[in-house]
């Protein structure tokens, strides 16, 4: 996760806007699609090449969908909670091959207008340009 130069984390802020549910969710994508995945995310339907560096990971499963992703054979949810699909959207970069670098996240399903979109991006394109005249 990436700090500003007075140490704020926007990426923690965001993430503690989300409800518990779609905090387990977006740490299970993370965890189980962005991390392994790397940049490759941005060619499949979980992520979004946004130009000049800036990607996004788009999140629109249940917690259950996502832990069991790619699985031939995937077993049932014990818990019906874990089948909520939510609709959440998180804006990284990448740096050399592996290193992701998340910028900040929302809760896409609460707000699903272009205003609120382009709002997005905008703050995690200036968050961007912060961490690349800070390097």
């Amino acid at each position: 996760m990436w700090e500003d130069a007075d140490g704020f984390c926007p990426f923690a802020a965001s993430v503690a806007r989300l409800d518990p549910y779609q905090q387990a969710v977006l740490d299970a994508c993370v965890t189980h699609i962005l991390a392994p995945m790397g940049i490759a995310v941005a060619s499949t339907e979980w992520g979004k090449a946004l130009g000049q560096g800036l990607y996004e990971l788009r999140i629109r499963r249940s917690l259950h969908a996502i832990r069991t992703w790619g699985l031939s054979d995937p077993p049932r949810a014990s818990n019906p909670q874990e089948r909520q699909p939510v609709l959440l959207r998180v804006f990284f970069t990448v740096h050399g091959d592996r290193v992701v670098l998340l910028f900040q996240a929302y809760d896409k399903g609460g707000d699903p207008s272009e205003k609120r979109q382009r709002k997005e991006i905008a703050e995690a394109r200036k968050h961007l340009r912060a961490w690349r005249s800070s390097r």
